[in-house]
């Protein structure tokens, strides 16, 4: 049913007889009916007061714009001239040995130790021990030669066996690496051969060069 629509007279009698005890029982309900008998509007006819607009400020932090200049290192760029050695191409003069040289050593080997004739022969048929006695002789003559005309020292002072050390930017025209050579140096090894090199070398003049050809002269017996 509608709440504005007026009750029926029986439901106005309900309606009154339960006020009456109601309205005995609260006395707050009796004040309320006795405004209403004097003419004041129930609380369901006024209308609601209007919406009220209320404004609430709140304060805003000011936003300042702060402008920061940071240092920036200017970029120079720098051009730095290296001055470049003139190129000169090098001509490597390839020293062709003399003959002389070489035919002096062998004529003198010949001649103290009968070299050539040794070599020469073919020692095939001989014995064991008669090639001994012969080495012996070519041995002696030509350690002859050597102490005579050359001075001979050793490459290395240490001694075969003993273990050395090449630093880097050993001398390579001195000293042979052999075995397992991997890396740079310094290399640690071991002395196999303690190498020979020439300090010396006092080799007889010649008055006739082209006379150095014959290592050996042909002998003739009258």
């Amino acid at each position: 049913m509608n709440s504005k629509t007026p009750p029926s007279f029986l439901s106005r009698i309900a309606i009154a007889i339960g006020s009456f005890f109601a309205i005995l029982g609260n006395g707050r309900l009796a004040a309320d009916v006795t405004r209403l008998r004097a003419g004041e509007a129930l609380a369901a006819d006024v209308p609601p007061p209007a919406p009220r607009e209320v404004r609430v400020e709140v304060p805003v932090e000011k936003i300042v714009e702060v402008r920061v200049e940071v240092p920036v290192e200017k970029q120079v760029e720098k051009r730095v001239e290296v001055p470049v050695e003139t190129i000169v191409e090098k001509t490597v003069e390839l020293r062709v040995p003399t003959d002389t040289a070489a035919l002096q050593l062998l004529g003198l080997l010949q001649r103290e130790a009968r070299f050539v004739d040794f070599v020469q022969e073919d020692v095939a048929g001989y014995a064991d021990a008669e090639i001994g006695a012969a080495a012996r002789v070519v041995h002696e003559g030509c350690r002859k030669v050597l102490r005579e005309h050359f001075s001979i020292a050793p490459v290395r002072t240490e001694a075969e066996g003993s273990r050395v050390t090449l630093p880097a930017g050993f001398d390579a025209a001195a000293v042979r690496l052999t075995g397992n050579v991997v890396g740079q140096a310094p290399f640690t090894g071991t002395l196999g051969h303690r190498g020979w090199r020439v300090d010396e070398v006092r080799l007889p003049r010649l008055t006739d060069e082209k006379a150095a050809a014959v290592v050996a002269q042909a002998e003739v017996e009258l």
